[in-house]
């Protein structure tokens, strides 16, 4: 590397930033549990074929053919928990629940069901006296949808397990009181999602019968905007409950008063909770006779502490996302991570920070790193919404004089979720090849209160998108990137928004889609049972608001279509089926619009197994070199392009 950037185009500058290294090593972690000092951590590892593995201290805590990942819900979370130096979780193979002791084999705790991974389970955690695990479970029979509940697991291997919550639609969070006599746990029914609006609940417990069950006072839902969503029940040591809601319009920490009724401990414009889409997500721990909490306030996150006079001050941590935070010593322990620092989890305390997972060597300077700027921008109907706005970021080039960047702006999934406030080298690929790129959290988007969270019911396909193009209409008006090349890419349900943003407007000149909803109707008639019902507010009644389906989905308007495409899809994808995309590609060719289909075969709906993540970011910079006109400085796997 020089002393001095150099100029060159746009798109050929060299990186060492390789796809390779996005996975190279990578082994993201996820849920935390502390059990008698030590620290358990998940670790999600594409090297491995996607497997997720449980480790202790830093140590593999299951044998090396075990995947532990659970399929409730079909997105998962929540697949295991430690006690007592004992590991219980799901084997992602056949769905069932093991026991695992320390230096012992696996033991099976739940029966085998008639059909292959039939039964599912998820969410749990012991009883106090550690005779039984409480957790969700999901039924599927042939041809009706699951049936989800609560059960307890008898964690001797004798293969019971009781049944003790039925009805709702949906559970969730099942918590013990420290006493064993008391069980919490968050319900739900379509059509909502667990952040639209949610029942707490409370019941007494003995051994595996739950009796006098009651709804915790809670705020009447129904209408847009209304009801209340709830989050991470937890029992302090001395039994008193807490919870996150949203019922002031912002997910903030309550706790359950001896009236029954529930006392807020924090407000403000900020966010203690972030959307359920997976189970097992913790924000806050009690800490002696404090809470320690992560918050999400102007775009990201803040380690703070709730005192028992009930002041907030925030910790002195170097973080801009925070998640899985328990309890520990003095302190807490979470996953962390920053704008120059991959996650790692990391001990927090009265005496500094101790990293006890450790990030891969990546052997870069941070000058590699983009930083982005928050922006606020205006967008239709005089509504605003958001951004991270990254730079062409290089030490070995700039940007020449004449020249402005090419835009990539991205579409996060969900749509009920957020921008990643953290290092990516997945945006770090692109601005360290002269690339600027746009993060949007879209009007939908979590973390700035329930209003905004809730401004896409009915209006997904059109608000999202015209955010979108909104961006690149301001980035492009301030001079900042090269109006003739803005590209636009997104999974699932950005990818909905994609193919939505490439059909319907002509803003941008190449889109790529990763498992992206082309057909509303057939998403509304062929998707699993969490989501089963989440158009209905986003988009209208099936099939009562067909018209309303049909006028929004880019497959039925494929006369509009003139902006080059790349389609990624995997082949075994149960939420977005390849047919999808499979139509699109047609619709395409049809056209003679210049597009380019990859369908990986032993991939879901997201991808995990390094090769096809590789291949993948590959084919999306071979296609945006084609469609911009620039030579890439990789040596690149070669991509036909239909049409072209």
């Amino acid at each position: 590397m020089g002393d001095v950037a150099v100029e060159a185009p746009c798109g050929s500058w060299g990186s060492p930033l390789t796809a390779g290294l996005l996975v190279a090593g990578a082994a993201s972690p996820g849920e935390v549990v502390v059990d008698g000092g030590r620290v358990w951590w998940s670790e999600a590892r594409p090297g491995e074929g996607g497997r997720t593995v449980v480790v202790c201290d830093g140590v593999d805590a299951v044998p090396a053919e075990v995947n532990v990942r659970t399929l409730v819900h079909e997105y998962g979370g929540g697949a295991w928990w430690s006690y007592s130096g004992t590991l219980v979780y799901s084997d992602h193979s056949d769905q069932r629940l093991y026991r695992l002791d320390a230096g012992g084999s696996p033991t099976a705790l739940t029966p085998e069901p008639e059909s292959a991974r039939a039964l599912r389970y998820a969410d749990g955690r012991p009883t106090p006296d550690g005779n039984w695990y409480v957790c969700v479970r999901e039924s599927h029979g042939q041809g009706s949808e699951p049936a989800n509940e609560l059960v307890a697991v008898a964690l001797d291997g004798s293969l019971v397990v009781k049944a003790l919550v039925s009805g709702p639609d949906f559970v969730s969070s099942p918590r013990m009181s420290p006493d064993g006599a008391h069980l919490a746990w968050v319900q739900w029914d379509h059509p909502n999602l667990p952040w639209d609006d949610t029942q707490l609940w409370v019941a007494d417990f003995d051994d595996g019968v739950v009796s006098g069950g009651c709804r915790v006072d809670g705020v009447a839902g129904g209408e847009a905007g209304s009801g209340e969503s709830f989050f991470q029940p937890e029992w302090n040591a001395g039994g008193v409950l807490h919870v996150v809601t949203d019922r002031d319009g912002w997910w903030h920490l309550y706790r359950l008063g001896g009236d029954g009724s529930l006392e807020q401990l924090t407000s403000g414009r900020f966010e203690v909770a972030t959307p359920q889409w997976v189970f097992g997500l913790s924000r806050y721990a009690f800490v002696g006779d404090e809470v320690w909490f992560a918050r999400r306030v102007g775009g990201v996150d803040k380690m703070s502490v709730l005192a028992v006079d009930g002041a907030i001050s925030d910790l002195d941590l170097d973080a801009t996302s925070i998640g899985s935070v328990s309890e520990f010593d003095d302190g807490v322990v979470a996953v962390v991570a920053s704008w120059v620092n991959e996650p790692a989890v990391v001990a927090v305390g009265p005496d500094g920070v101790d990293e006890l997972s450790c990030r891969r060597n990546l052997d870069l300077e941070h000058g590699w790193f983009p930083v982005p700027e928050a922006v606020c921008f205006p967008t239709s109907q005089g509504e605003e919404a958001y951004a991270l706005v990254y730079p062409p970021t290089s030490p070995d080039h700039r940007v020449p004089g004449g020249e402005r960047p090419p835009l990539l702006v991205l579409a996060h999934g969900g749509p009920t979720g957020s921008a990643r406030t953290q290092l990516q080298l997945s945006i770090a690929y692109w601005t360290s090849r002269g690339f600027m790129v746009a993060d949007v959290d879209y009007r939908g988007s979590t973390g700035y209160g329930r209003p905004y969270r809730h401004r896409l019911w009915g209006e997904w396909g059109v608000a999202d998108v015209e955010d979108c193009v909104a961006v690149a209409g301001f980035l492009a008006g301030r001079g900042d990137v090269d109006a003739e090349r803005m590209a636009i890419k997104g999974g699932s349900a950005g990818g909905f928004t994609v193919l939505a943003a490439v059909t319907f407007h002509g803003v941008f000149t190449a889109g790529a889609s990763r498992y992206g909803v082309a057909d509303l109707a057939a998403l509304a008639a062929d998707t699993h049972k969490f989501e089963a019902r989440y158009l209905d507010r986003l988009v209208g009644a099936w099939p009562g608001d067909e018209a309303v389906y049909r006028a929004r989905s880019p497959i039925h308007h494929t006369d509009l279509l003139a902006t080059p495409m790349l389609l990624l899809q995997g082949a075994e994808d149960p939420i977005v089926p390849p047919n999808q995309a499979r139509s699109m590609a047609d619709a395409l060719r049809e056209k003679g619009v210049p597009f380019a289909y990859l369908e990986f075969p032993d991939e879901g709906h997201g991808f995990r197994r390094a090769p096809n993540i590789v291949r993948a970011l590959e084919a999306e910079l071979s296609f945006f070199a084609q469609r911009f006109g620039f030579d890439p400085a990789d040596d690149l796997s070669p991509l036909d392009v239909d049409g072209a």
